[in-house]
């Protein structure tokens, strides 16, 4: 039996929100470029929430699709799954840091978890470069990755290059 072919953009990931659907995801796409909301569908009158009510809403984030489902508060985000944003610079870490953290938890070694409590791993774009390179250097570079909290360009740099 032969493997059937996998048509790219046919997988996209569902967030189950308890009853904050809409305010989570009119809050992820005011942060990203390239984002916007494609579709709404909402309860109707025989559904588990008030007729009218937001069931679930198609989105794009930097071009890519999500849906977001009001469920209930049958099932909480965890760590198991996180969102990472790679940033070119220390500004950009700033700003998303401080963006996602407003209500949320700051985690150690760049990871947020906002207050809809979706997990996001802020990073610099040259992180992976330095893990995998120079084994000693990227050993002096996670050193000091795992002392921080929010990430910083300059010291993990400065690390690396020690």
């Amino acid at each position: 039996m032969g493997r059937t072919k996998i048509t790219p953009g046919k997988i996209s990931p569902c967030l189950w929100f308890g009853n904050n659907a809409e305010e989570a995801v009119n809050f992820y796409v005011s942060l990203f470029d390239n984002s916007k909301i494609t579709s709404i569908t909402r309860y109707g009158k025989d559904g588990p929430f008030p007729e009218g009510t937001v069931l679930t809403i198609g989105f794009q984030l930097e071009g890519l699709p999500f849906l977001a489902l009001n469920g209930g508060p049958a099932f909480q985000f965890n760590e198991a799954v996180s969102f990472v944003i790679t940033c070119d610079t220390q500004d950009e870490i700033d700003i998303y840091w401080k963006t996602l953290s407003e209500g949320g938890v700051e985690q150690r070694c760049g990871w947020i978890k906002d207050r809809f409590g979706l997990s996001w791993q802020v990073v610099p774009d040259m992180l992976s470069k330095m893990m995998a390179g120079d084994p000693a250097s990227s050993s002096r570079m996670m050193q000091a990755l795992l002392k921080m909290v929010k990430l910083d360009i300059a010291v993990l740099q400065a690390a690396y290059e020690s």
